[in-house]
């Protein structure tokens, strides 16, 4: 058997850190993936996809990701079952990764730009 997935891309928001009861760290977020078609109307469609991380991979993604930053995620999907605050039975799908990969870099705020030493290319001694 097998059960791997490979998804590209963009936070739509800032990831949750959480921890168990034991002291575990999980943090969730969710990735908007651009569907490779487009519909009959000429538009794109998106997946909004829940992803799941535990351990040091969790802490990590919590504190270097935020809304809008591009990730390449590998993992594992799992469904899992749920009762609502209706007592519903409810599923949900999500991807519980066990690699992120950052693709772009962090934007920078201006206050954080202002402390940078300004550089060009006429500073390279080559």
């Amino acid at each position: 058997m097998l059960n791997r997935i490979i998804l590209i891309g963009r936070l739509v928001a800032d990831p949750q850190l959480r921890y168990t009861q034991s002291g575990v760290a999980v943090t969730s977020f969710t990735i908007a993936v651009d569907r490779s078609f487009s519909s009959q109307n000429g538009e794109r469609e998106t997946d909004f996809i829940d992803i799941v991380t535990w351990r040091k991979l969790a802490e990590t993604c919590a504190n270097h990701l935020n809304k809008g930053r591009l990730v390449a995620v590998e993992g594992r999907l799992q469904i899992r079952s749920y009762d609502d605050r209706d007592g519903i039975r409810r599923k949900a799908a999500e991807v519980v990764a066990d690699q992120v990969q950052f693709l772009d870099w962090p934007s920078r705020k201006p206050e954080e730009s202002a402390d940078l030493p300004e550089s060009g290319f006429d500073d390279v001694p080559f």
